[in-house]
């Protein structure tokens, strides 16, 4: 474990200056907003020995590291709701919530490069920035971005789940579960639904 995680910082110093590490949580889902983290990690501290992936990790890790990061790091966090998702769909939601938290950071740091996770550039970011297929199980600061941006958006989905309670968020996160899709067909959609997405669109279209 701790050489895979001296391999992720190793990565990260193989650029020159600072790094800002950029990952999203939440496109999948036909509820609730897109999270983006935005992190740069000042200083080696040992509990980045423990960062890895975060969707490898367990909640009760995940939660833990990210009060660390939060504490440790300089971190900025971006949300694209479920409105801005329909409005200009999610690919460019997504990019939308980490020009946010690349900006929070700006107000706070200076920083070199951005690398974010996934296959696409920022659109609409003119700084210095490259991609990182699998960016969270091979740079540091992208992993601790992907702490950020899930934790905050399980965090979110655990608030809905209490004024929506009968379609299960606190368990699926608004992922497409049988259990979700199921409780649609049986209450219809609500307030966070994402209308655009299937099949949340077609019972609509059918209802």
């Amino acid at each position: 474990m701790e050489d895979k995680m001296n391999n992720l910082r190793e990565f990260d110093e193989t650029y020159e200056g600072t790094v800002l590490g950029v990952d999203e949580a939440g496109r999948g889902p036909l509820a609730g907003a897109v999270v983006a983290g935005a992190v740069i990690i000042p200083e080696y501290f040992s509990e980045l020995d423990e960062i890895n992936d975060s969707k490898k990790l367990t909640e009760k890790k995940r939660e833990k590291l990210f009060e660390i990061i939060m504490e440790k790091c300089i971190v900025g966090i971006g949300i694209s709701d479920e409105k801005e998702i329909d409005e200009i769909n999610i690919l460019n939601a997504t990019f939308s919530a980490m020009r946010k938290a690349i900006s929070q950071v700006s107000g706070k740091a200076k920083f070199d490069v951005v690398l974010v996770d996934g296959n696409h550039k920022i659109k609409g970011y003119k700084g210095k920035q490259e991609e990182i297929i699998k960016g969270d199980a091979t740079s540091l600061s992208i992993a601790a971005a992907s702490i950020v941006a899930k934790v905050t958006r399980d965090r979110m989905m655990l608030e809905v789940d209490k004024e929506f309670p009968e379609y299960g968020f606190a368990k699926h996160k608004g992922y497409g579960t049988q259990e979700h899709i199921d409780a649609i067909r049986k209450y219809g959609v609500c307030p966070i639904h994402r209308k655009s997405f299937e099949p949340i669109r077609s019972i609509l279209n059918n209802m």
